[in-house]
């Protein structure tokens, strides 16, 4: 993972390159390990802001061809890059770079991208030039896992850049690069490339679940993001996603010799080491830390108090670029673990983020009335992911050069998991939330879990952090934000008005950082809280007070899964 910069049709002319390094430098937290920039014509610039994950020594960017024709910077990864490279083996490859292989890809099906970019399996967003065209193509990978923007510039300039921030000095406006989608520059229009048959919400998916195929299907996922080398971990939090993927990546380890790893080369970091954080006491840190010791991981349990997360807020919205109440609670003890995890040396982590999305696993999918509006909610929660999920795990651990792998939305996996029934993952008849998934690993034999945590009821990652975590950030927004305030809240910030007194904090702070409306924009409209969105309130009125500043964690609807299954939870 890296931060990138590009800039085409600039009439900046000789002064471009410095242009283009100033904005570079502003994602140089996202790739601390080395810079590189390259120029066409006083036309058009690149840069590339490395974390150097696979092939540290050689694999430096912008990439370029070997012809010279075509320059490529890449934020990602590309984990089936060794079968692709088999593919395209009459290209000579001047790196070991996972990502170099885009480049011979893109110059033998030149016509259609559709092709090429679905062969790829990974996270990414790039930037692509052929200099023997002057075309370009940009892409982002299928959901949005890694962030991209586009901006457009007075002089008739288009930018992208990882975060936005390196685009406010030069452009006139910018704003979300869709996921899923390219863009060329001969055409200055968008173009869907991912498009499979479960993102059709009128398309009811009836795979019959097979629990062995859905636990294989997920163990490839897992082992496919353990490539790497440089050390990596786990974030563990206690709970069934981030217990799922700790508990495959230890058995894959120690399945083969200590010297190899997944992709079978020497392995840097044999031991596996896993990463908590909380407050004090905290349900993640207990939870954890029994897995932890099932598992045998070397575990780091990191606890912080609400006045190091207050301190931490600031940055936190200036590295994540959203006001997004949910977004920035759960973010912080992610923002803070992650400057651990990177003073231990530590430069990549597999986390656990998209499983609720995929299986409906928020405690408000108890009251979907049937299995096409399960399903649908499933669907735009997952298309939803790169404004809040994926934005959070990525930023908050970008910020200090970490890069987090999200195996559950794996292309893949998510193929697999959106296609199955959605009857078998209604939460009735006493089922627990994410039943399915459970059950695929509840394997009494070979246990991947301990059964108190295989089917532990779920907690936000907000609250589990320790609840007075949330408690210290509303009570200081009370009292920094005064009742008049509130009240003009609408003049103030006439786009997207806060609907409470600690949204009105958090944008505040935005404002500070990024004053401008473009900024504003690239944020989702309205009270955007898991346990509330209209789909909720649809099925549930009593969702409606959590949209208008009621509290809205996962405590608030405690009553809703423990009413359910606390008597059947095996």
């Amino acid at each position: 993972m890296c931060g990138i910069l590009a800039v085409f049709d600039s009439a900046a002319g000789k002064d471009l390159r410095t242009k283009a390094i100033k904005c570079s430098k502003k994602l140089r937290h996202r790739g601390p390990d080395w810079s590189g920039y390259r120029v066409h014509e006083n036309r058009h610039a690149f840069g590339h802001e490395r974390l150097s994950i696979i092939d540290p020594v050689s694999g430096a960017q912008p990439l370029v061809s070997t012809d010279g024709t075509t320059t490529l910077c890449v934020n990602g990864e590309i984990y089936n890059h060794k079968d692709l490279r088999a593919d395209n083996s009459s290209y000579e490859f001047a790196t070991g770079s996972d990502c170099e292989v885009i480049i011979p890809l893109y110059q033998s099906t030149k016509d259609d991208p559709k092709v090429w970019l679905n062969k790829l399996r990974g996270m990414f967003a790039f930037v692509l030039f052929d200099a023997s065209s002057g075309e370009y193509l940009v892409a982002r990978d299928h959901v949005g896992i890694c962030p991209l923007y586009i901006g457009w510039g007075a002089d008739g300039s288009i930018w992208f850049a990882s975060e936005f921030k390196a685009l406010e000095e030069v452009c006139a406006r910018y704003e979300c690069f869709p996921p899923g989608e390219y863009f060329l520059g001969s055409t200055k229009k968008f173009t869907r490339w991912y498009t499979p048959a479960w993102t059709n919400r009128e398309l009811i998916p009836k795979k019959p679940l097979v629990l062995k195929e859905l636990r294989e299907q997920f163990e490839a996922a897992v082992v496919r993001r353990m490539m790497s080398d440089v050390p990596w971990g786990v974030l563990l939090s206690g709970g069934l996603d981030s217990s799922l993927v700790a508990s495959i990546a230890s058995r894959n380890l120690t399945q083969r010799s200590p010297g190899d790893t997944a992709a079978g080369d020497k392995a840097w970091y044999p031991a596996l080491h896993s990463f908590s954080v909380g407050l004090e006491g905290s349900p993640d840190l207990k939870a954890a830390k029994v897995v932890a010791d099932k598992l045998g991981t070397i575990h780091h349990a990191f606890v912080f108090t609400v006045e190091e997360g207050i301190d931490a807020v600031h940055d936190v919205i200036y590295h994540l670029e959203t006001y997004d109440v949910t977004t920035i609670r759960a973010a912080t003890p992610m923002f803070l673990m992650s400057r651990k995890i990177k003073a231990m040396g530590i430069k990549m982590v597999l986390s656990g983020e998209g499983a609720d999305e995929v299986f409906g696993g928020y405690l408000y999918f108890h009251k979907a009335p049937n299995a096409k509006e399960f399903h649908q909610e499933c669907v735009d929660k997952v298309l939803g992911l790169h404004q809040f999920d994926c934005l959070r795990a990525n930023k908050s651990t970008m910020s200090w050069g970490v890069e987090a792998r999200v195996p559950f939305l794996d292309v893949d996996f998510l193929e697999y998991a959106m296609s199955i029934d959605p009857e078998e993952k209604l939460i009735v008849d006493g089922r627990i939330e994410k039943n399915c998934l459970r059950a695929a690993f509840d394997t009494p034999d070979d246990p991947y879990l301990p059964k108190d945590i295989l089917w532990r009821q779920k907690e936000q990652f907000s609250d589990g952090v320790g609840y007075g975590w949330i408690d210290h950030l509303k009570a200081t927004a009370e009292a920094e934000v005064s009742d008049q305030q509130f009240a003009s809240a609408e003049c103030r910030f006439p786009h997207n008005p806060p609907q409470s007194k600690e949204a009105y904090y958090i944008r505040q702070i935005f404002a500070t950082h990024f004053p401008g409306l473009s900024a504003a924009k690239t944020v989702p409209g309205g009270p955007s809280i898991a346990c509330s969105t209209a789909k909720a309130v649809e099925w549930d009125e009593s969702f409606k007070k959590f949209g208008t500043g009621g509290e809205c964690s996962g405590r608030s609807v405690l009553g809703v899964h423990q009413d359910d299954y606390s008597e059947t939870v095996k």
